[in-house]
């Protein structure tokens, strides 16, 4: 019995450049020639609400699933983690050359296990692909292409490990895609109104609209659940689940352009997919606390003084008062002012150390 096929998402550019509309169709065309795939697009994955006809068809597909968006891969896999939208992260191998390299050099940072993390996921797979690491349409094919044969050889390994005959309902549990509400798709079709070309060149029904927006995305593999976000934010963004868990609350709270709080995390686990610094955009390896940051050798502020300085701006923005330093930083100044002890003065001695 073969697997089900392999879903290919495509999200779609927030702008309207060519050369991105023209990877996304050539993209799209080839993949629903090849038949390998199912195949479906929608618009840009940040922009789309929960109830949106997209994100719905999403939240429908049960098996595995690669999406591809002009995004980092961290920032996408959370946007779906918000939504409901959970798996085990797939390794794509389709990467920036630079990040990679900056990768190499951070590994020591990339600790998985110092977050509070997502609990059990499902067994599948979801892969994360950012469409502006090559303009070359074959790049993503080639991609797409290794990871089936991936999953082919996973389905060989499961048959081997079941023993004896089995019968054909045992290996539906494995193999099967089930039923969903009514949200099946086939290929080159969405039955929930996902912008989808069909096959024979027809045009697709008309997408459900979106907007820009900006909110924080909360990565839970970095976040530790310190809570100096909520303490920063004057806006009503963030809340706590029953568990006291941070969540993004009332995300429409949020004030264009700032990403203050994303500033005074201390595990740069609050992202902004749209902000034009790799590091708060999402990108792999970018921990503040880690980085050299020259500015500081000449006097420029840091990033505790950007993030006040902001919030400030939107405060006096709403008809607010500004209020510095003097609120939400608590937990902080608390930390800073903890008392040294013989691990610190034992620290740096061995940096003094000459090599």
């Amino acid at each position: 019995m073969a697997a089900s096929k392999l879903t290919v998402v495509i999200s779609q550019s927030q702008s309207r450049n060519p050369q991105h509309r023209q990877l996304e169709e050539d993209l799209a065309a080839r993949l629903m020639m090849g038949g390998q795939v199912e195949v479906a697009v929608v618009p840009h994955l940040y922009d789309m609400h929960a109830d949106h006809s997209g994100m719905l068809f999403l939240k429908s597909i049960p098996g595995d699933l690669v999406v591809l968006s002009w995004l980092y891969p961290r920032p996408i896999r959370w946007i779906m983690h918000r939504q409901g939208i959970l798996g085990k992260e797939g390794v794509s191998l389709l990467v920036d050359e630079n990040e990679n390299e900056e990768d190499e050099t951070a590994e020591a940072e990339d600790n998985p296990n110092r977050g509070v993390g997502i609990g059990k996921l499902p067994n599948r797979s979801i892969y994360c692909i950012d469409m502006r690491v090559s303009s070359d349409v074959q790049d993503y094919l080639d991609e797409i292409e290794r990871i089936v044969k991936e999953r082919n050889v996973q389905t060989v390994d499961l048959m081997d490990w079941i023993q004896g005959s089995p019968q054909p309902e045992q290996l539906q549990r494995y193999l099967r895609t089930p039923e969903t509400n009514g949200a099946a798709q086939t290929n080159g079709h969405a039955s929930n109104g996902v912008t989808n070309g069909e096959a024979n060149g027809t045009a697709a029904a008309e997408p459900e609209p979106t907007k820009r927006r900006w909110y924080p995305v909360i990565d839970y593999d970095r976040c530790t659940n310190c809570l100096e976000c909520i303490d920063f934010c004057l806006f009503g963004v963030y809340g706590v689940t029953d568990n006291d868990l941070i969540l993004v609350e009332t995300q429409d709270n949020c004030k264009k352009g700032c990403p203050a709080c994303s500033r005074v995390c201390p595990e740069n686990a609050i992202i902004f997919p749209g902000h034009k610094s790799s590091a708060i955009a999402g990108a792999d390896g970018e921990v503040a606390g880690f980085k050299v940051d020259l500015s500081k050798l000449f006097g420029a502020e840091n990033s505790i003084d950007q993030a006040v300085r902001e919030r400030d701006r939107e405060l006096v923005n709403d008809g607010r008062e500004a209020v510095g330093a003097e609120v939400g930083l608590g937990r902080r100044r608390k930390k800073e002012s903890t008392p040294r002890n013989h691990l610190d003065d034992l620290m740096d001695s061995l940096d003094d150390i000459p090599l």
